[in-house]
């Protein structure tokens, strides 16, 4: 670590003890911190042309597409590259110059260590510059330079810079992923982690989608609009609908989820199972063909092949202490708005009436019921609208 920031050649300095044991004839590569876009292919690039050019170095130069404080190469009249001249450092003219150090370099073992220690802080910042070792390596018929593209170089200074390079390496994913098969509707508004993969063939994809994580997607999955997709397994012709959220989770073939889904880490969703709007599962599995199609909670249940869970089931699973299991079997149906109890099991092609609390298992193929009787007083709605007019005539005070 260097103690100080004495500037680049210290910091080179500093790093020197570790490659101590080294011959001369090694070429050392140094890189910024700051550029994370720069490609393998050039780094190659930059040390074949350091083994090969008689000054034993080489540098990658860029041209920006704006003005910036960068070094500029500055060559003698017959191209050779006598030094670069950082950006406080230079004069009017030279900072005109359009060709800027992007900052990596390949030298000779040998050549750095001799160089690194004829540096001296005579300049603006009294720093000791990196850059000063491409004088040394004019005298040796002068460094090699590679120009690369800005976008492969950028260095990040601030949350702006931050901002560019991250829409660059998007660009560079996105692309590669279209390439292989992918359609996205808006490549600009759709995000794809570095690690995501692999997506199959002819999987859509809507704007504003995010894929984060070790996501893998099947082969034509569509994945809609504002939908979030977190460490999750999307099987083959899955369809995820708009605003879905998906977490440390598994989606079967076919299964068809959202809009406006939540399924929250370890839940288990399989084939042609059908999720819909503002059902939330956690740690939840649901077999093969399972339904639950409106405003329900499944929270560390298990429901079985192709049974339905109506709008507004919730399934009560803790108790401010523990967390308790509901089983829901093949071919039940719940009703809407019931509550169920954890632990507690629904059997097999069991029924469960709607606004029902389920406390006590379900045999197989039982109704459960547990609403208050109805009773309807006649006349009632007559009598009531007639004592609220009544009401309203009186003056204020009676």
């Amino acid at each position: 670590l260097q103690p100080d920031p004495r500037g680049t050649g210290h910091a080179v300095q500093c790093a020197l003890p570790a490659v101590k044991d080294e011959p001369d004839d090694r070429i050392v590569v140094i890189l910024t911190g700051d550029a994370p876009l720069l490609a393998s292919e050039r780094i190659a690039e930059l040390t074949a042309a350091c083994a090969a050019s008689p000054s034993g170095m080489a540098l990658l130069s860029t041209v920006p597409p704006r003005p910036m404080p960068y070094g500029r190469l500055v060559r003698s009249e017959s191209g050779v590259l006598e030094k670069i001249v950082e950006h406080p450092d230079a004069s009017e003219e030279q900072r005109k110059i359009k060709d800027t150090n992007a900052g990596f370099y390949a030298i000779k073992l040998g050549h750095l260590r001799k160089d690194l220690a004829a540096l001296r802080a005579d300049n603006a910042k009294g720093e000791l510059y990196l850059t000063d070792l491409v004088a040394h390596a004019a005298a040796r018929g002068g460094a090699t330079a590679i120009d690369a593209p800005f976008t492969e170089v950028a260095g990040i200074n601030d949350r702006v810079d931050l901002a560019a390079v991250e829409v660059e390496a998007r660009r560079r994913i996105n692309e590669a992923w279209m390439r292989a098969g992918v359609t996205m509707v808006d490549p600009a508004s759709t995000y794809i982690d570095a690690d995501v993969g692999p997506l199959g063939k002819d999987v859509w994809i809507a704007p504003n989608v995010a894929l984060r994580g070790k996501t893998t997607i099947g082969d034509n999955v569509r994945i809609d609009i504002g939908s979030v997709i977190t460490d999750v397994q999307v099987a083959e012709h899955a369809n995820i609908k708009p605003y879905s959220v998906l977490i440390e989770s598994s989606i079967g073939a076919r299964a068809q989820i959202g809009p406006f889904s939540h399924c929250r880490p370890s839940s288990r969703i399989d084939e042609d199972v059908h999720l819909g709007n503002f059902v939330e599962t956690k740690n939840t599995h649901l077999m093969a063909g399972a339904k639950a199609n409106h405003l329900a909670y499944l929270g560390d249940a298990s429901v079985g092949q192709k049974a339905n869970v109506g709008a507004g089931v919730i399934t009560c699973n803790y108790d401010g202490v523990g967390k308790f299991k509901t089983t829901i079997e093949a071919g039940a149906f719940v009703g809407s708005d019931s509550q169920l109890v954890a632990p507690v099991t629904i059997g097999r092609d069991a029924y469960v009436g709607s606004g029902t609390t389920v406390t006590k298992d379900v045999p197989r193929g039982a109704l459960a019921i547990t609403r208050v009787k109805q009773v309807n007083v006649e006349g009632w709605a007559d009598r009531f609208r007639e004592a609220q007019a009544k009401r309203k005539q009186k003056p204020d005070g009676e």
